[in-house]
């Protein structure tokens, strides 16, 4: 059975225990690869190659760091159809989806930051006759980048890129439930030549690679992209030690529809922002609000698309929604299916396992599902779920419904479906959330700032504000006379 091996100080080697975990097929529930079961051991091999690294990477001319990032991009694109199924296997996401958005958006992210820093730049300020005061940006160190399953080399991406274009070394954990993309990026960097030690990727769990990697202390900022609670755990571990951090976190997305809505445009982007990806998108809009003179209408049309949508084979091209990623997680979605029956709920469609049949009869798949009837602070309402499950509710007034958009402890992203503008503004202005889209959904432009507010999570990604993170400002003042 094939191995996936770490990548450390520019060569693909095994763990020091000589340990391995079983990586599992979501589509069909089987044992496909073995991944290294690494540990503190292996972190700091990973540590030291990114410490030896660092003093020449940091002061590679900008150029020189950004033709390595654009040979990788352009390595990604040329590999697209292997990322694209290596995802797709580890994930269950379709692999049309993984060849359309996730790894051509990986891509995007190494040319993004590989161009960006080109024109990234300081700041001086002249004190007229007297001194002159400059900024300068100066790379941080070793960067601990720390990424989820859900978008594996996307999100990877977007974490190791401006730390690169930045001028840090990276020690990356990729989630051991969906590492082979990552595997597969660490041969690209090879073939694209980058030093050795200037991205080191370590395979593992989180409570033995993720812990290690934060609490090193010689590894001074972490990026972080998970759970809430997982977020929780590193800040308590890496504010005591002033660690520099970025805490990209859950969601509980409120998708906010007025009757004066294109309604077409509405109905067919809902379908994709509450079931992309099964759902599996901290960005998903997982509570829908529709004011109640359509609200009927809306709940016809929106269930008979959603009992349309196709489960099934990933590799099949008109397959929409495929396998969760694991079966703890299926378990996980069915038992929030179960507890909204319990809340009072009324199940419109879906709310159960599928089982294919063949060589896919083991895989972990949901119908896609919605709820009804829920009061909007009923735990269904408030807890992150993260699968192919929505709530729909009726709303009477604005008043009423920025009141239920705002109800829970998250606030990474909302939707806003009008087509009165200056309701559009008032709205997005009121929420409490730190994207709003309005008429549209997913529509990112990496020069913009990502990131949640609450328990959604701290600091910001995308744009220069990530090469901000992986870097330090040193003011220096010079007199004039």
């Amino acid at each position: 059975m094939y191995k996936l091996q770490n990548y450390i100080n520019g060569k693909l080697v095994d763990p020091v225990s000589k340990s391995y975990l079983d990586n599992y097929n979501p589509a069909n529930g089987k044992v496909y690869s073995l991944i290294p079961d690494s540990d503190e051991k292996d972190v700091e091999l990973a540590y030291q190659a990114a410490k030896t690294a660092f003093p020449l990477w940091s002061i590679t001319p900008k150029e020189k760091r950004s033709q390595y990032l654009l040979k990788i991009a352009a390595l990604i694109e040329k590999n697209l159809d292997k990322l694209s199924l290596a995802e797709s296997t580890d994930n269950g996401k379709p692999v049309k989806l993984a060849k359309t958005v996730d790894i051509p958006r990986a891509a995007a992210n190494f040319h993004f930051y590989g161009t960006g820093i080109l024109h990234y730049s300081a700041n001086s300020h002249s004190m007229e006759d007297t001194a002159i005061n400059y900024t300068l940006r100066q790379p941080v160190g070793v960067a601990g980048c720390i990424s989820p399953w859900n978008l594996p080399l996307y999100l990877f991406t977007w974490k190791i890129a401006p730390a690169l274009a930045a001028g840090c070394t990276v020690v990356a954990k990729p989630s051991e439930v969906t590492p082979m993309t990552a595997h597969l990026l660490s041969e690209i960097c090879i073939e694209a030549g980058l030093p050795a030690g200037v991205l080191n990727i370590v395979h593992g769990l989180g409570g033995k690679v993720g812990n290690a990697i934060v609490s090193h202390k010689h590894i001074p900022l972490i990026s972080f992209t998970g759970g809430t609670k997982t977020g929780e755990h590193i800040a308590s571990i890496a504010a005591p030690m002033f660690k520099k951090l970025s805490l990209e976190l859950g969601g509980k997305n409120p998708n906010v529809i007025f009757a004066d809505c294109d309604y077409e445009k509405m109905l067919s982007t809902t379908m994709l922002s509450s079931f992309a990806n099964q759902g599996q998108i901290c960005l998903c809009g997982s509570r829908i609000y529709v004011e109640k003179s359509i609200y009927e209408k809306f709940k016809k049309d929106f269930v008979a698309k959603t009992k349309a949508l196709v489960v099934g084979d990933p590799l099949r091209d008109d397959t929409k929604i495929g396998a969760v990623v694991s079966k703890p997680h299926q378990e996980k979605i069915l038992s929030y299916v179960e507890l909204a029956k319990k809340e009072g709920g009324t199940v419109l469609c879906g709310g159960h396992a599928i089982k294919l049949e063949g060589e896919l009869s083991e895989g972990y798949y949901i119908a896609p599902t919605v709820i009804e009837g829920l009061a909007h602070t009923c735990r269904t309402n408030q807890e992150e779920i993260f699968g192919p499950v929505v709530t729909i509710t009726p709303f009477d007034t604005e008043e009423q419904a920025l009141e239920m958009a705002n109800s829970t402890r998250y606030g990474l992203t909302s939707i806003v479906w009008t087509e009165n503008l200056t309701r559009a503004h008032r709205f997005a202005n009121n929420i409490h959330a730190g994207i709003v889209w309005i008429n549209c959904w997913l529509l990112r432009d990496l020069r913009t700032p990502f990131g949640g507010v609450k328990d959604s999570g701290v600091g910001r990604e995308g744009g220069f504000e990530a090469l901000d993170f992986f870097t330090e400002p040193k003011n220096v003042c010079i007199k004039l006379k």
